[in-house]
């Protein structure tokens, strides 16, 4: 469920709610009136692309700094209208790529399952969603998560965590846990499950892997990330130097998460940790985002541990861009790679004796 359906969690009254509202509205439409003024003709790109580039870039930036001024019980009031507005929405999307969705709840933690229709999954993923360990759901995933759905062929399962501030570390962690060792006591093969998350939710997923090694674990399949927040110190250059290409608002939050915790720990930073334990590893991002360099620390970590680790760099491209472009020539070709790299990972790449194929999404009517 989403936050503000949560027991003990409050939200702001409807009036209130319903300023923050026209606030939020007035907001965009100024983002909007400051396109013309971002040279949206320019750039490496054609002229479509880099307009989608710049409206996104303005839009959602402008979105996520109002969102996180907000007193948390105004953005829970505007949260839970989001959610509801994702699930009358991005319903008929998913159905239209022949996807169902199924509420349901493991290990006491609630979340959604995402499936195709009329085919047996080949592998199961656990999605941990982003949102800055604050905010959004798994409603809010729904087309992105179909796409991935169809793509990599496998069964996915949206955790609805706790999220901070009114749950901190390690609450979400805790929840995580919990599904990945309900996943396994409903007899999924290890071999066949992934870990995947974006954002907040990669750095949670890498969180739950130095857990789960801490714990001498079964390994897992693979681990795929898109654009995770790996270090939580925030001090690389790259956090100040692409804050004006970056969807990401330039003073990220951390404090409601990390509640006191050492940033630079490694429980919550992966640049920290010892990944020579870690599954093979798929990891996209963008060239112009905040994260950069942390996510090109990590990667490196990863290749000299020797571990089996697909990394794609989209030149141009902000934060989980695959997620709020996915028509850009950049997230399609993040689809095909995460669809590979799922099945490069399957035992024998096949199932039922024939080699798979992810189902094409760029082919899709849908798209």
């Amino acid at each position: 469920m989403v936050m503000g359906r949560r027991q003990g969690v409050t939200r702001a009254s409807l009036p209130i709610g319903a300023t923050d509202l026209v606030g939020l509205g007035a907001q965009l439409g100024l983002a909007l009136g400051r396109v013309p003024f971002r040279r949206p003709w320019s750039g490496e790109g054609g002229l479509p692309h880099n307009l989608g580039v710049t409206v996104t870039r303005e839009t959602i930036r402008s979105f996520m700094g109002y969102l996180t001024a907000l007193p948390i019980q105004e953005f829970r009031f505007v949260e839970l209208v989001l959610d509801d507005l994702s699930g009358a929405v991005l319903g008929p999307v998913v159905r239209s790529l022949d996807v169902e969705q199924e509420a349901a709840t493991l290990c006491g933690v609630p979340g959604i399952w995402y499936r195709r229709k009329g085919s047996a999954p080949v592998g199961t993923v656990l999605y941990l969603h982003g949102g800055g360990y604050v905010g959004t759901s798994p409603r809010m995933y729904a087309a992105f998560v179909a796409w991935l759905c169809r793509r990599t062929e496998c069964e996915i399962f949206v955790a609805d965590l706790r999220l901070a501030p009114e749950f901190p570390f390690p609450a979400g962690l805790e929840d995580a846990v919990l599904v990945m060792e309900g996943l396994l006591a409903e007899g999924r093969d290890p071999a066949r499950l992934f870990v995947a998350g974006d954002s907040s939710g990669g750095g949670l997923a890498a969180s739950l892997m130095y857990s789960m090694h801490r714990i001498h674990h079964r390994p897992i399949a693979g681990v795929i990330l898109f654009s995770p927040e790996l270090d939580m110190l925030l001090d690389e250059a790259s956090v100040s130097d692409n804050a004006d290409r970056d969807i990401l608002p330039w003073n990220i939050p951390t404090s409601a998460y990390l509640h006191g915790r050492d940033p630079g720990s490694a429980p919550v930073s992966a640049v920290n940790q010892d990944v020579s334990c870690w599954p093979p590893t798929f990891v996209s991002f963008g060239s112009d985002e905040m994260f950069r360099d942390a996510i090109r620390l990590f990667v490196a970590h990863l290749e000299e541990a020797g571990v089996d680790t697909t990394s794609l760099e989209e030149p141009g491209m902000f934060h989980v861009f695959p997620i709020l472009m996915p028509w850009a020539e950049g997230s399609r070709r993040a689809y095909r790679a995460v669809g590979e790299f799922v099945h490069a990972h399957l035992p024998d790449g096949r199932v039922g004796g024939q080699p798979h194929h992810g189902a094409d999404p760029d082919r899709s009517t849908a798209s």
